[in-house]
């Protein structure tokens, strides 16, 4: 880790990255709550989450594409002060709530944020794969991005609890602020590359580029179908909280703050062991949020729920980042950041289908069958990926660091 933290790119590029995952935790769940109790329906709540992440998934590897080729001190900087502005813009509209505006502001914010992520994580992969420390950064990065997924929403439920949506929404714009400070002054980080194909065509030389690897396919093929099954349960959450729980925002907030706690075990697992194979990680933490999954849909009251969401937690901080890395280790470096943005996309389209799945079920039935839905899913998702990234299909993992026993 020293060798990690002495760089210095690095080090602005993960506090960039940790704050940014603390606003979206606080804002989401401001937001969610903000329009659920609105419009007092589970369908008014997907359709936030559609306008947020599935619509913006379509537009992102465009942009992405326009702006790769750009200096991250300069770019980045850009994209968090316009993530600055439109979380103002929220903070405003919510005092005189229309849920068009905040629908046009979410899908702006959206598109901004899935240009930028996987800018900075082609970045971040672009500053420690020379010195051999993708894993292990990918390892740090994934425990900051676990401990903030768990403070975001504590914070935002205390903070829409005692001020209201608009307080958090106005915290958020202060932090991406901060964000764009903190990079806008890194000189150390990488200058500007010279793109090899006009930016018109290098969106289609990237996905060329993609088709043409049998296991990078299958890789985002199979996180896609993950996250479909993982995220069914977002837009229901709230309405389980609310009435299966009984639990009101309080409630809300220790779900997806029980949730980050058990991210940061299994991030902190996977820097353990994060030289084992990526079949073998990946298949545990989809089997592991599977059974998270499947307590929530049986639990009686907060606390089990509680504990079953923190299950599903530590499933999903060995997952996430194992598949992410495992994709990393198989892209050339000028193809990183759109590739990527492939994966973003994909990771934020699926659950739209998870998400109207989530929400269609919820209403027709209740919250707790869309999470056993969920469950089940994430069990076969598990199964698939021990089959499907088997040496015998061509499977070959990147050597990676011996495991810290």
């Amino acid at each position: 880790m020293r060798r990690l933290l002495r760089l210095a790119a690095y080090r602005r590029l993960l506090a960039a990255y940790t704050l940014n995952e603390l606003a979206w935790g606080l804002g989401t769940l401001a937001l969610s709550f903000l329009v659920y109790r609105r419009t007092g329906s589970a369908v008014g709540a997907a359709g936030f989450y559609l306008s947020a992440q599935f619509v913006p998934a379509l537009s992102s590897p465009a942009l992405v594409a326009r702006v790769d080729h750009l200096p991250p001190r300069v770019i980045l900087p850009v994209l968090y002060g316009a993530e600055s502005l439109a979380y103002l813009a929220l903070a405003i509209v919510a005092a005189h709530f229309s849920l068009i505006a905040v629908l046009l502001l979410a899908f702006f914010d959206g598109t901004v944020a899935l240009t930028a992520r996987p800018l900075v994580r082609a970045t971040t992969a672009a500053v420690t794969a020379p010195h051999g420390l993708l894993r292990e950064g990918n390892a740090i990065n994934n425990l900051c991005f676990s401990i903030a997924f768990m403070l975001g929403p504590a914070l935002g439920g205390l903070v829409v609890a005692a001020g209201g949506v608009a307080v958090g929404l106005y915290i958020d714009a202060a932090v991406f602020v901060v964000i764009a400070l903190t990079l806008a002054s890194g000189t150390a980080l990488p200058g500007a590359r010279s793109p090899d194909h006009d930016r018109s065509a290098r969106l289609r030389a990237a996905w060329a580029h993609t088709r043409e690897r049998p296991m990078i396919r299958r890789l985002l093929g199979l996180q896609a179908v993950a996250i479909l099954f993982f995220t069914i349960s977002i837009p229901v959450e709230v309405v389980y909280a609310q009435h299966a729980l009984k639990a009101g925002a309080g409630g809300y907030g220790a779900l997806l703050a029980a949730w980050g706690a058990g991210a940061v075990v299994g991030s902190a697992a996977y820097a353990r062991w994060r030289g084992m194979p990526a079949r073998t990680l990946i298949t545990v933490g989809a089997g592991a949020l599977g059974v998270g999954l499947a307590g929530m849909a049986l639990s009686p009251s907060l606390i089990p729920a509680v504990v079953a969401a923190a299950v599903a937690g530590v499933g999903n901080g060995v997952e996430a980042v194992a598949a992410r890395t495992a994709l990393q280790e198989l892209v050339e470096e000028r193809w990183m950041a759109l590739v990527l943005s492939f994966s973003e996309s994909l990771n934020e389209a699926a659950p739209g289908i998870g998400i109207v799945l989530g929400g269609a079920i919820a209403a027709l039935t209740d919250s707790r069958v869309a999470l056993a839905v969920g469950a089940g899913g994430a069990v076969m998702v598990s199964i698939a990926a021990w089959a499907m990234l088997s040496p015998q299909r061509g499977y070959r993992p990147a050597t990676a660091e011996p495991p810290r026993l």
